[in-house]
């Protein structure tokens, strides 16, 4: 097929992005599954999977309810309604969740159980354990957890969002004289969902469930009654925040309003276990105005994310990931003064593989640093107790000019940012909530140094957040440069933001929402040309998330020109690759290891002159349209050459980590090519 003839609108041609999250999950969990991933690990990927279950109902679940129920006929680039769109997600879903618990029960727990780690039932508790945790619950549970029996002036209580409960059903008659028959049981957030018992049999670790003693106990809630049972329940809600931006006159104010709604948004989900009579789960799903569609039951414990604290209470190193420190390359290793080290060229950094400490290094000589007058940082997501947000209080008690960009709409980290905001601006730090309408994204630092006659700019670019946790967990780019051009468009942006002024003309970066999309647009239509011109043509591609139309379209078109397109995308794909006279010279891969692959790379051969971007943009419309982003360019050949070679070439012969995008959406993992790489445990042995 030419270009002529295909049809690049065609919706066969684009994976619906709901079922693509899904399939994502199902790459997730099979890392559970893995028994080349220590046991322990394979837990958290199990708890991972469950978590962005959860996500994805409370945001493209809810979303896709509201389009229905407004009466919506959008459909996506593939042409699916919400409606249908929802049927396929009620389908797929509930083979992800019966897999989940699949997981748990025939493989994970049976392994722990033959390491000595048992996670015991009220059947399994010896007389001694039994009685340890009667006092347990009489003395930590009893007095904080709220019955709540079922009658007129007892209406059906609102449970938060993904907090766990217990529907009872009793018989007897309470203090009044009265038949309830029905109560609810809401566990406080406060309590660990996992409890690890003093006494373990035969030198091990016993842990029980808080579901499982509030089960075993729950009679003694209700004085005068019997419970003739008691079953766990969870609603999901909508926690997509909605804030009218053109209608409010304060951010902070209007999101800390919003917060609580975020709890008691309209349920999406109910999740019930699997012992729950057909008529308890009719009754929860009126209460909660959901469909039997809606209900989905869990052969297990209904808060399986929880789990996820197991590991930590396990002192057994062999089986999680063996430790590693990341490495702080010699140039800043041996240096004084680090903003002469970054005079002299360029530093480029790899996290997890190399250190975030160095950038700490960074803000704290500024803070300290006579000669360093002003400071301008985004922050996006930093964590709890941010060494960064200290190091910035610091410099503003130090008497320099700080500014600082705070996305408070951050997703589930909204809370936390407010938080923030209000620390910095009680240390003297000035705080600037973003732009109305677009999420400032982009990963910026800029320090303005005095030196002789001339204010010198020291910039650090990212693709990831300044998050010591994530520092070491993610895979992510930093970037340290005093390159003037680089220097003046990070000026520009800031005051763009600051001013909603226009930034000019950039001369190195490109941003969105105004010149990103068309600058990606470009270069692939530029290689298209050469390709067609008879000049090699090849682009490479890094990123998370690959669902803009228009991108996708190009490279079709590109494919059909010849240019060879290797893309590495970590999570949602719409592209279909492979399909024979459109993207027969496109191949996708999909990498998932003991890290977040988070970096985004973009290279373009550009007949020999190779270009190579970093960037905190995915190739998705919010990103190209509906954040500030950036796409900055890796000037020096050493570090141009270095990314490709890192994050592009490691990753395409890795056979150990690798799932491979078929053209009809489903993915398969990379066998049998030759001796085993990968990617990951290269750059750990390299760079680490």
């Amino acid at each position: 097929m030419t270009e002529a003839q295909a049809d690049l609108n065609n919706p066969d041609l684009y994976i619906n992005r709901e079922l693509a999250q899904l399939e994502f999950n199902r790459r997730v969990l099979a890392m559970a599954k893995d028994t080349e991933v220590p046991l322990l690990e394979r837990l958290r990927f199990l708890c991972i999977s469950s978590s962005v279950l959860d996500e994805f109902f409370e945001i493209r679940v809810a979303g896709l309810k509201q389009q229905q129920a407004y009466g919506s006929l959008q459909t996506g680039t593939d042409n699916l309604s919400p409606t249908q769109q929802l049927i396929k997600i009620a389908e797929v879903g509930r083979e992800l969740v019966e897999d989940l618990y699949e997981t748990l029960n025939n493989d994970l727990l049976i392994a722990l159980e033959k390491e000595n780690i048992r996670l015991l039932g009220p059947e399994e508790w010896s007389e001694d354990q039994r009685a340890w945790l009667k006092r347990f619950f009489t003395r930590e549970v009893a007095p904080i957890i709220s019955p709540m029996g079922l009658d007129p002036s007892h209406p059906f209580p609102e449970p938060l969002n993904k907090s766990l409960a217990f529907i009872v059903t009793l018989e007897g008659k309470d203090a009044f004289g009265r038949s309830s028959g029905r109560a609810i049981v809401q566990a406080p957030r406060s309590l660990a969902r996992v409890v690890k018992l003093p006494t373990p049999g035969a030198g091990g670790c016993d842990f029980v469930l808080l579901s499982s003693i509030v089960r075993a106990h729950v009679s003694d809630l209700f004085l005068g009654m019997r419970a003739t049972g008691c079953h766990q329940f969870r609603v999901t809600r909508n926690s997509d925040l909605f804030v009218n931006e053109e209608a409010i006159d304060d951010l902070l104010i209007a999101l800390e309003g919003e917060l609580s709604s975020r709890r008691f948004g309209d349920a999406v989900r109910l999740e019930v276990d699997s012992t729950c009579p057909e008529d308890l789960r009719a009754f929860l799903a009126t209460q909660f105005r959901l469909n039997s569609e809606d209900v989905y039951t869990c052969n297990g414990p209904v808060n399986l994310a929880r789990l996820s604290t197991l590991p930590d209470l396990i002192d057994r190193p062999d089986l999680k990931f063996p430790g590693f420190r990341p490495s702080v390359p010699d140039r800043l290793r041996h240096s004084d003064n680090i903003f002469s080290t970054i005079a002299e060229g360029d530093v480029l950094l790899h996290h997890p593989f190399e250190s975030f400490a160095p950038f700490l290094d960074f803000l704290r000589h500024a803070a300290r640093d006579p000669k360093v007058v002003s400071i301008r940082q985004t922050l996006y997501r930093t964590g709890s107790d941010s060494a960064v947000v200290e190091a910035l209080v610091e410099a503003a008690a130090e008497g320099k000019d700080v500014l600082v960009v705070i996305e408070l709409r951050a997703r589930f980290d909204e809370e936390a940012n407010i938080e923030l905001a209000n620390k910095l601006q009680a240390a003297g730090v000035q705080v600037v909530y973003g732009i109305v309408g677009h999420k400032t994204h982009a990963k910026m630092c800029m320090v303005i140094r005095r030196e002789g006659r001339s204010l010198v700019r020291y910039v650090h670019l990212g693709t990831g957040n300044y998050h010591m946790s994530t520092a070491r967990t993610y895979t992510d780019y930093g970037l340290f440069s005093c390159d003037r051009a680089l220097g003046e468009d990070v000026q520009k942006i800031f005051q763009q933001i600051t001013s909603l002024g226009r930034a000019g003309k950039l001369k190195s970066i490109l941003q969105s929402p105004f010149t990103l999309h068309n600058g990606i647009l470009e270069m692939i239509a530029r290689e298209k040309a050469h390709a067609m011109a008879g000049r090699p043509g090849a682009i490479y591609a890094k990123m998370n998330a690959l669902v803009e139309p228009d991108v996708i379209r190009a490279l079709y078109a590109a494919s059909q020109a010849g240019v060879k397109i290797q893309l590495i995308v970590r999570g949602v794909c719409s592209l279909r690759p492979g399909v024979k006279g459109v993207s027969e010279n496109i191949k996708v891969r999909s990498i998932l290891g003991r890290f977040l692959e988070h970096t985004r790379v973009f290279c373009f051969d550009n007949d020999g002159e190779r270009e190579v971007f970093l960037s905190s943009a995915d190739w998705m419309d919010r990103n190209f349209f509906r954040r500030v982003e950036v796409c900055f360019p890796l000037r020096e050949r050493a570090n141009a050459e270095r990314v490709f070679n890192e994050a592009i070439k490691t990753y395409l012969q890795d056979n150990c980590d690798a799932w491979l995008l078929n053209a009809d959406g489903s993915y398969a993992r990379e066998t049998g090519r030759g001796e085993a790489v990968s990617a990951q445990q290269t750059l750990l042995r390299k760079l680490s």
